[in-house]
């Protein structure tokens, strides 16, 4: 009964932590400090029967997927958000309380991703679940700072597919600590997957070449392309900010319908976790000035594809965003 009652308080008081932080990040907006120190360094081994796995939830598909692949069988993942999620808007649910409360780890963003969850994924540490913000080995001058989001970095770096290889070492690092006992597991799992990251950069280089440079130019609903055209040569425009946050205004719509327009591009592209309402009214008006173009298909942008399918991985969903990008863009 005693144990019962302390689960009962641990799980209130993660509710009560995401209701304050729901207000204050309502009430303050987003402003969070650069210079703050990785949350998991000098992670504590867990405490478990011998053989028992890991618990651990991650935020994402594409950090849950990196933690199953280096944890293997030593871990169980659960992942807080599915296919066609915006990780942005997201809020946590009961459900999910209770399955961080009861977790021996956590891995997170940490960029302002998880922008409704970042204070109770700050404060796990204080019920004894560590807290992993998997961008934080990430050198700092590699990170974007676009000045429309002050304060703050973009959080997008898996696309960045280099980037995301520095991600996939934090977490080996991290479950290192945790359970050093399988230590050779978590780095032979870390190295393959990372090879297989690798070889789908230099496709992606490869691919993105076949584009003609000057219409090397990708539209999406959000600006969550910036790694991925810093990192492959392309231009990138958002009807959207960085987060999904706000509205795109009338003069956002007119300004970017008027730049495609003007640079003739043929298609853009419609994001599977965001409402394409935007999208459409920009056809319109790109339409309204003489200028045809369309939806070259949906890419993957903060939520991976439907579980089970090669979209629903994060080697397939980077795979099907440059093919479907390259055919669409392409001038024969």
């Amino acid at each position: 009964m005693k144990g019962r009652a302390m689960r009962t308080l641990r799980v209130l008081t993660v509710a009560a932590a995401i209701a304050v932080c729901t207000v204050i990040l309502s009430a303050c907006g987003a402003t969070f400090d650069r210079t703050k120190t990785r949350v998991g360094s000098n992670l504590a081994p867990v405490a478990r029967e011998a053989g028992q796995q890991l618990k651990v939830v991650a935020t994402t598909g594409q950090i849950a997927e990196a933690v199953q692949r280096v944890g293997g069988n030593r871990v169980i993942t659960h992942g807080l958000m599915g296919s066609g999620v915006d990780p942005h808007l997201y809020r946590a649910s009961e459900s999910d309380i209770t399955r961080l409360e009861s977790a021996d780890a956590v891995f997170w963003n940490g960029l302002h991703l998880e922008a409704g969850m970042s204070g109770v994924l700050e404060r796990m540490g204080e019920l004894g679940v560590h807290s992993i913000r998997v961008t934080d080995d990430i050198d700092r001058d590699r990170l974007l700072a676009p000045p429309e989001f002050e304060g703050a970095y973009d959080p997008h770096v898996w696309f960045d597919l280099d980037l995301w290889t520095t991600v996939v070492k934090t977490i080996r690092n991290a479950l290192i600590e945790m359970d050093p006992e399988n230590t050779e597991v978590y780095r032979a799992n870390a190295a393959a997957y990372i090879a297989q990251i690798e070889e789908l950069d230099a496709y992606v280089k490869a691919r993105a070449l076949e584009v003609e440079e000057g219409a090397r130019v990708l539209v999406t609903a959000h600006d969550a392309f910036n790694y991925f055209a810093n990192r492959y040569g392309m231009e990138v425009h958002g009807l959207q900010g960085i987060s999904t946050e706000s509205e795109a205004s009338t003069a956002d719509v007119q300004e970017l319908a008027k730049f495609i327009s003007d640079r003739g591009i043929p298609a853009i592209f419609i994001e599977s976790s965001v409402p394409d309402q935007g999208v459409q009214a920009v056809i319109e008006a790109t339409a309204a000035r003489g200028h045809t173009v369309t939806i070259g298909g949906e890419i993957f942008s903060d939520a991976m594809g439907a579980e089970g399918t090669e979209e629903g991985t994060y080697l397939g969903m980077i795979r099907h965003n440059i093919d479907t990008i390259v055919e669409a863009l392409r001038r024969t």
